[in-house]
Formats: C-alpha cells, sequence, structure tokens
C-alpha cells in the first residue's frame, strides 16, 4: 500500500540545537512528540524536551526532580559494579531504576504552522510531587468548550501514569493529579461529549498476562473515569505486533472517529496506523489499517537517539487537511500533511 503522508519539505522542522537548555548544567539530547493546539489564530506545540546532565569524568550524572521541583543531579561511579547501562534510555542502579534523560515540556508558537518559534512568554511545565520526579512526557491537548485539558505521562519510581492539567488561558495552569494509575499512558480524551458522556482512550500496560493495548472509558465530568474496555489489541505478525497507543484526540467525520494511532513490531520499529470508530459507540472499531499508513522512511526518521521511530501525539485539522506533528527518531520534530478522506478510503 502506498503512503499517504506528503512530508514538510523544511523536516526537520525543530532539534534539539534549536532550543536553550532551561537550566545550568543540562543538555538538550531530544525533543519528541508534541501536542497541538490552536489558539488565538496561532498554532502551537507543547513539546516534550529531554535533557541530560552534563558528565563528569569518571562517573555516569542522571538527573532527577526534588518533591519541591527543583533540579538533582544523581553522580554514579562507573566503576560501580551495580550501574546497568545495557539500555541508552533507562539505567538500572542497584534496584533503583532511572531515566537517562529527564523531560519538561515547552511551548512553542507558529504563525504559519511550519517555522515555531519560543515566545517571550513561553512556559515551561516540569513534574511536580512523588508521582512526577522522573519528569513528564507526551502530552496531548484537547479543547471542551473553553477548556484545554492536557493529558501526559507521569513518570516516578512509583511507576508511569496520566497527569491532567488544565488552562482556559495559557497562563494559570490547574494540576488535577493522576488521572489514570501507573502503569498507563497514550491517554487522549474525545474533543466532545457522545450522549451525556466523555471518552478517552489510554494504555493500561503488563509485562505478565495482557499486553499493550488501546482501551477506552468513559466520564461524566471528565475527572472520573470507567467503564474500561479494550478496543484495539496487537496482531501478530503485522506492523503492529509489538504494542499499540493512541495518537491525539480522534478526529471527528461523517463516517465516524477517526484516530491516528503509533504501532510497533518486535523490531520496535514504530509506525502510524489509523482506527475508526462508531460515531454513537466508540467502542465499536469499524475499521482499522491492515498496512501504516506512514512508515519510517526519510533519513531523519531512520537515524537518530532511537531509529526508526514515528510517533504523534499532536495534529490540526482543516477541512479535509489533517496535519500531523511527530517525533522522528525520538530526536527532532517533524510534520505531514494528509487527506482525511483518503485515509478513509484505505480503511474501506
Amino acid at each position: 500500500m502506498s503512503q499517504l503522508a506528503v512530508r514538510n519539505n523544511d523536516n526537520p522542522l525543530l532539534k534539539p540545537s534549536d532550543l536553550r537548555p532551561s537550566a545550568e548544567g543540562l543538555e538538550i539530547e531530544c525533543l519528541l512528540n508534541p501536542g497541538v493546539f490552536q489558539f488565538n489564530g496561532k498554532t502551537y506545540m507543547l513539546v516534550r524536551v529531554a535533557e541530560k546532565a552534563r558528565q563528569r569524568e569518571g562517573y555516569f550524572s542522571v538527573p532527577v526532580l526534588s518533591g519541591s521541583g527543583r533540579m538533582d543531579v544523581i553522580d554514579i561511579p562507573l566503576s560501580d559494579p551495580a550501574l546497568d547501562r545495557s539500555d541508552p534510555r533507562v539505567i538500572r542502579y542497584h534496584d533503583d531504576y532511572y531515566l537517562t534523560t529527564l523531560s519538561h515540556l515547552r511551548l512553542l508558537c507558529s504563525d504559519d504552522g511550519h517555522r515555531f518559534f519560543e515566545p517571550p512568554e513561553s512556559v515551561i511545565l516540569r513534574g511536580e510531587g512523588p508521582y512526577e520526579s522522573y519528569g513528564i512526557e507526551d502530552c496531548r491537548v484537547t479543547q471542551i468548550d473553553h477548556t484545554f485539558y492536557l493529558t501526559y505521562t507521569a513518570v516516578s519510581p512509583n511507576g508511569v501514569g496520566v497527569g491532567l492539567i488544565t488552562t482556559v488561558d495559557w497562563k494559570v495552569f490547574r494540576r488535577e493529579g493522576l488521572t489514570l494509575p501507573p502503569h498507563n499512558k497514550d491517554c487522549a480524551i474525545f474533543e466532545r461529549q457522545i450522549g451525556q458522556h466523555y471518552y478517552m482512550l489510554h494504555r493500561p500496560s503488563s509485562i505478565f498476562i495482557g499486553g499493550n493495548y488501546i482501551w477506552l472509558a468513559e466520564s461524566p465530568d471528565l475527572r472520573h473515569w470507567g467503564n474500561h474496555r479494550c478496543i484495539a489489541r496487537t496482531r501478530s505478525g503485522k506492523w503492529d505486533s509489538e504494542r499499540i497507543g493512541a495518537g491525539a484526540a480522534p478526529v471527528f467525520t461523517s463516517a465516524g472517529w477517526l484516530e491516528i494511532y503509533h504501532g510497533a513490531d518486535e523490531s520496535q520499529r514504530y509506525c502510524l496506523g489509523a482506527l475508526l470508530l462508531d460515531k454513537d459507540n466508540p467502542a465499536n472499531v469499524i475499521a482499522r489499517s491492515d498496512d501504516p499508513i506512514m512508515e519510517p522512511t526519510a533519513p531523519y526518521e531512520q537515524t537518530g537517539f532511537f531509529g526508526n521511530v514515528i510517533f504523534t501525539n499532536g495534529h490540526t485539522v482543516h477541512g479535509d487537511l489533517l496535519r500531523i506533528y511527530y517525533g522522528a527518531s525520538d530526536e527532532v520534530i517533524c510534520s505531514a500533511d494528509f487527506s482525511i478522506d483518503a485515509i478513509l478510503d484505505s480503511l474501506r
């Protein structure tokens, strides 16, 4: 199947050297997976910025957040046999795990949806409290009426859960705490009610029974979530055989709710596909991509911090035009355009 994506000729739109570190002693390692929204006629990204500690000779240094949000650096002797650095993203030291980078969310702005800059009033959202001490990651942004709902991955020694922040003006932010406890991530809230309920997609995970599947939940008030149902599972032998997860909020179309999701195979090659959910009962999956609608084929998608990765959790919609913003190879930010009708035709 031919891919449906038209990549931006200016890709990558953003790379680590385009932004400044958030504090002295840190270096930006990667830019990843922005949440995207429109506000006051402009396009905004909440980019996940992953920073590492400047290394000292003879040590491996990792950043962590204190309970008050202060940045600390832990220095571990390289000679210590209790240090396990086999994974470039997570290290183990004795019985504790640490991320090699610490992520926060950085607000960037664009007048045209292509060239992004850090405005003077730029916002940095950091992890706070015991459930975000390893940072916050991969934000999805949903607007319902005049309120923006930010669902993000909260990381700490307690596990990986889903946090919620709300705002109406992007100046004052209300921390709502953990919406879903560990282990869970990839949470996207639908942009309107269906009947009397709000809906979200999310991904609980298990290393024993079950797997990395897409689930649906409903709520009467956007705070209390229940009636959880698994709506899509990994598929053996296909491009999404190892893990799947929701992208941004589903797009409402005449055919149903269109959800762009990511899938990975056993080699950890991440592609994008689509789900079509029933308009009135989104637990009913009408159709699903047999082949990816986008694969990592460009050089900047194949080589980077973690190669062969396309991962999206942000887009804008203008009529038939779906513009996705995505992280490539866990290092740079890019965009690509799709025709919504063409995606629906591919599902049929």
